[in-house]
Order: C-alpha cells, then sequence, then structure tokens
C-alpha cells in the first residue's frame, strides 16, 4: 500500500514543463500512473504507482511525496483531504476521569484529530468523493468507545471546550478587555477562583490586544476551563508560560480532570510526563500522513517517543533517537571575551529591573531562565542597545542579531525572498546549509508565504533568519515556542553549532528546562515580583544556575532510569526529600 502526496502550494507544473510526468517510466510502459488534472496539477494514481521515486527526484519544487504503508492500515483510515492529500489513521479516545495526552510531530494530523473529535470536523473515512456522514462515524467505531463519544457529539448531548492553539491569534477576534471575555464564557461561575489560581487578577482590566503571550495563554485556558463541557480540548497550553506558571496549569488541568473528559497536546515533555496519565503516540511523515499509536502508560511513551520507536508495535518513525546525558555536558568557550557590562538597571513608572554585573565569551551560550514579567526582554534589550540603562554601562563592541519573542508574519513575501533580503546569499553556503537550513527544515518552506506559515513553521524561519545574520552576538527570545520536542532538541543543537564553529555567543531566554539543558553553557536567573520589580544574577555555572533557579521555584528534578530525561518529582515524596535535604535539585552527582 501506498501514499502519494502532492503539495499543491509548492507545485508549479507549469515552470517545470510537468517534468514529473515526461520522466516518469511508467508512462513509457504505456500506463499512465500520473497525468495533469483538470487544475493544471499532476494527480497520481495510486493503485499504479510502484514506487520507484523517480517523479519525486525529478520534481524540482519536492512537491510529490510517495510513503510505503503498511497494509494493515488500509481500512482504519479516519479522515481523507482529497486525492493525493494528507490522511489521517486511527483516533485517540477521551477517557472520563483521565488526562489523555497526544504526543507527536507537527504537522502529521494532532490538529485534525482534535477537530474530528470537538466536532468542526465530520471524518470522511478515507472516502473524500462523497459527503461525510455522521451515522457511518458511528457505525465506523462500533464496539469502541468513540462509538459512545461520536453518538453523544452528534446527539447534542455531549459538549467539547477547546483551548485553541494559536492565543496570539485572539485579539484579532476580541478587542475588549480580559474579564469581559472571561465572564462571557463563565457558564460554571468559577471566572473568580481560576484567575486567583492561574495568578491572572492583575491582567483582568488590561485590554486583550495590550496582555503579553503568558498573560494570554491564561486567559484562553480559563475561558475554555470557565465552560460547562464534557470533554475539553486543550492545544499547546505551556506556550509563553514560566515554569512555575506550566506547572500551575498542569496542576489546575489535573484536578479539573475529575469526572471530565481531557485530552491534551503539549511540547514540553517534562510537563507532558507530569499533566498526562495514558498517552498516544501520532507519527508518520509531515504533511502526508499520521498515524494514532494505541493508549499507553505515559513513562513508556514518552520513552518511546525519545527512542523513535514503538516496541510494542515494531514501528520506527524516526531513524534517530532523542538522547539526554545523566550529566550536564562540560563545554570550553573562547577565553577571549565579546562583551562585558556593570551593575545595570532601567526604571519605568510601574517596574523596575537591576541586573549583576557579567558578560559573554566568545563561542559561549549563556541561557536566562525566570518567571515571566521579571525584565529577561528588557536585559536583553539594553544588551543590543534598544533600551538605554537608567544606570550602568554596557561595553559593547559586538554586533548584534535578535530574534523577538513575538514574530510579525504579515509580510507577503516568500521565505525565500526575505532570507535574501535580510541575510544575502549567506543561506547558500555550504556551512549554513548543512548546520541551519537542513536541521531547521526549511527547505519545504522556501515558496511559502510568510503570512501563510503555521506558528512552528513561522518559529523557524525566525530562528534561521536570526542565525543566517552576519552578527557577533545572538539574541534570541523562547525559541522553542511552537516547536515539538524533536524540533526543540534539533533547533538547540542548532544554535549551539553556529555559536562554537564561528567562535559567536548568544543570549537564549527559555522557559523548556530540557532546551536550556542542551543549548546553555552558564545560566543566568531572574526572580523578583512581575510586572512589578526583577532583579537578575550573574552568569552561574550550569549546576549552580539550575539549583538556583530550582529553588526559586521549590521543585525538585530527577532522571529517567532508562532515558535519562528530566522528571518532576512528586512533592514530599521520598526523591524530593532526599533531593532538597542534599541541596541537589536537578542533577545527580
Amino acid at each position: 500500500m501506498r501514499v502519494a502526496v502532492l503539495l499543491e502550494e509548492r507545485c508549479q507544473s507549469k515552470r517545470c514543463n510537468q517534468e514529473c510526468i515526461v520522466f516518469c517510466p511508467v508512462v513509457r510502459a504505456g500506463t499512465d500512473c500520473i497525468e495533469m488534472g483538470e487544475n493544471g496539477k499532476p494527480v497520481i494514481y495510486e493503485n499504479l504507482c510502484i514506487g520507484c521515486g523517480i517523479c519525486v527526484n525529478k520534481c524540482p519544487f519536492d512537491a510529490l511525496r510517495i510513503e510505503g504503508l503498511p497494509e494493515e492500515l488500509g481500512d482504519e483510515a479516519v479522515h481523507r483531504y482529497g486525492m493525493n492529500s494528507f490522511r489521517l489513521y486511527r483516533l485517540p479516545s477521551p477517557e472520563k476521569n483521565s488526562v489523555v495526552g497526544i504526543l507527536g510531530s507537527n504537522g502529521i494530523g494532532k490538529t485534525t484529530a482534535l477537530s474530528i473529535l470537538a466536532g468542526t470536523t465530520v471524518p470522511n473515512l478515507g472516502n473524500y468523493e462523497k459527503k461525510a456522514d455522521k451515522d457511518l462515524v458511528i457505525d465506523h467505531f462500533r464496539g469502541t468507545g468513540l462509538k459512545d463519544y461520536f453518538s453523544g457529539l452528534y446527539n447534542g448531548k455531549t459538549r467539547v471546550a477547546v483551548k485553541p492553539q494559536y492565543v496570539d491569534s485572539i485579539p484579532k477576534a476580541f478587542k475588549g478587555i480580559a474579564s469581559e471575555l472571561i465572564s462571557k464564557v463563565d457558564e460554571r461561575g468559577i471566572m473568580n477562583e481560576l484567575t486567583q489560581e492561574l495568578a491572572l487578577t492583575n491582567a483582568l482590566d488590561k485590554k486583550v490586544s495590550e496582555l503579553s503571550g503568558g498573560e494570554l495563554q491564561k486567559v484562553a485556558l480559563a475561558a475554555t476551563l470557565c465552560k460547562d463541557a464534557d470533554v475539553y480540548l486543550i492545544d499547546e497550553p505551556s506556550s509563553y508560560l514560566d515554569i512555575s506558571e506550566r506547572l500551575r496549569m498542569a496542576s489546575l488541568i489535573r484536578r479539573e480532570s475529575r469526572n471530565r473528559m481531557f485530552m491534551v497536546v503539549e511540547h514540553d515533555l517534562a510537563i507532558f510526563d507530569y499533566i498526562s496519565d495514558t498517552v498516544n503516540i501520532f507519527y508518520g511523515v509531515y504533511g502526508t500522513y499520521g498515524v494514532v499509536s494505541n493508549a499507553m502508560g505515559s513513562r513508556i511513551a514518552i520513552n518511546s517517543y525519545l527512542d523513535g520507536r514503538i516496541r510494542e508495535d515494531n514501528i520506527r518513525f524516526r531513524n534517530y533517537a532523542i538522547e539526554f546525558q545523566r550529566r550536564p555536558a562540560e563545554r570550553r568557550a573562547s577565553e577571549f571575551s565579546l562583551l562585558e557590562y556593570g551593575k545595570l538597571a532601567k526604571e519605568y513608572s510601574h517596574f523596575s529591573v537591576s541586573v549583576e554585573d557579567g558578560g559573554i565569551m566568545r563561542g559561549e551560550v549563556v541561557g536566562i531562565l525566570g518567571p515571566n514579567a521579571t525584565g529577561k526582554t528588557t536585559f536583553i534589550k539594553m544588551l543590543a542597545g534598544v533600551e538605554v540603562p537608567t544606570s550602568g554601562n554596557v561595553d559593547r563592541k559586538a554586533t548584534v542579531s535578535y530574534k523577538p519573542q513575538y514574530i510579525n508574519s504579515d509580510s507577503d513575501l516568500t521565505v525565500s525572498e526575505i532570507m535574501v533580503q535580510q541575510t544575502g546569499t549567506r543561506m547558500t553556503q555550504s556551512f549554513y546549509q548543512s548546520e541551519v537550513m537542513e536541521p531547521l527544515e526549511l527547505r519545504y518552506l522556501m515558496d511559502k508565504r510568510l503570512n501563510s506559515l503555521s506558528g512552528g513553521e513561522l518559529q523557524r524561519v525566525a530562528i534561521a533568519l536570526c542565525l543566517l545574520r552576519d552578527a557577533d552576538l545572538y539574541l534570541i527570545d523562547e525559541p522553542s515556542a511552537y516547536l515539538d520536542s524533536a524540533q526543540r532538541m534539533n533547533a538547540a543543537k542548532v544554535i549551539r553549532r553556529v555559536m562554537e564553529n564561528g567562535k559567536k555567543s548568544a543570549f537564549v531566554v527559555e522557559h523548556d528546562i530540557y532546551f536550556v539543558d542542551l543549548v546553555a553553557d552558564r545560566l543566568m536567573v531572574f526572580s523578583g515580583k512581575p510586572g512589578i520589580r526583577g532583579s537578575a544574577s550573574k552568569p552561574l555555572g550550569m549546576r549552580d544556575g539550575m539549583n538556583t533557579f530550582l529553588k526559586l521555584l521549590d521543585i525538585t528534578f530527577r532522571r529517567d532510569g532508562s532515558s535519562h530525561r528530566p522528571r518532576v518529582n512528586k512533592k514530599d515524596s521520598k526523591l524530593d526529600r532526599e533531593q532538597r535535604a542534599s541541596g541537589n535539585y536537578y542533577y545527580e552527582e
């Protein structure tokens, strides 16, 4: 069984003189496995395709994909968008009194699955030529828990609430203040309780357009949980939240899951492990097909995802494993300083931040950790010269490249055009091709327009643009937002390689501990009262920095026995008490 996919936004058949047809050997033999459709795009007949791969290799725009699938998946198609289009096999099943986690790469059907479970999309069961039929869907899932689920959903007896993935779009849809947005949907009468628990009280009187990313995320979560629903579908709730807020959010969802069904998509593996009871892994090929695994316990599922293989099904879905070290890697930077600064202070009318003196060496990456609204972005802007310190000086002789937290996607330019505009020909150099463009999987995005990119695609383009600029110092604000777990690990390695190879330096603001562990040589820890005052340490060694940070959060991390990935300890557990007593909050001795 073969899956043939045409990525229409990439196909430019008139410009390539239909090479995908001219060079197809099966056509020469007299049987048309590929023809031009009525829309001027190629159509591949999957029952005739022999999987030779010639049309894929000949297409100059990488618009054709041929993938082999296990035969047994043929009858398990849940939804197919059209001829030679993406298709999804199987669905996860919500469970009462439980949080079902969804884990997988971007572009392999997670959003499609949530749309189906929300009732927004009626699945066509693989038959895209006929109108989807709700009765057929119910009958298709007979003998499973999904039959009762869809019966209740389509009969109006099961209510569903959805927290969207991209909270940045909320200000475009709602122009009032935050309290109005939440109160409009407060069917359970728990608005005050939720806003206090999520530390949202100070943001309620702000206009939605003035909220930070973290505040938008918490407003979206509060508005979703205020709805009186039977099923809650929560898509990437940790984006823009700091670690303490992520743990608070996870605890809230676990509590609310009593007597209700929750399904959560999340890429921060530490939080995902903490929040999930059972997990379905989504695997497949980006933009081509997605397969949903059977439900597994969270520890087994996460370790399987990191390994790239589901042993129970004997399926390998990634050709490499994501590996964690028991101890952080010791790296040596250059002995030459790139930038130094004295004790800095910045005062606004309602906020102030102070930073201890420090600096950064050539070839070094300094990670920046701390709660939201304590001055991390202000510090970066002072280094870049965008903000002038109220007191103190920055010895800034270095040229700077900056990736902001919020990325402007309004441009109508293609990715290729904006890269040439901002970085010249650097993207064509062999080092940047192999160490930036390929790991960030940008080849397939070059002909897309910036305003058509998804959040994860836009993030990868922004990281590449920052790293491709000719600079000495790179200031990178929250690079993991909207990236899946594997992409986060790749992005961390890309940043490290660029710094090490060119003896460049970087400050990286991040909330994902896994990402920081992979990318940083030293750490700066911010603390204070969010929105009022903040203070920052000088750059500390990784062990001291992480222990300082986790003590502020009052949590401890252990390492998984087989994968060595960090896991949050339950409060007052035996391991938690032992690590606190030894002062070892993160790394094992």
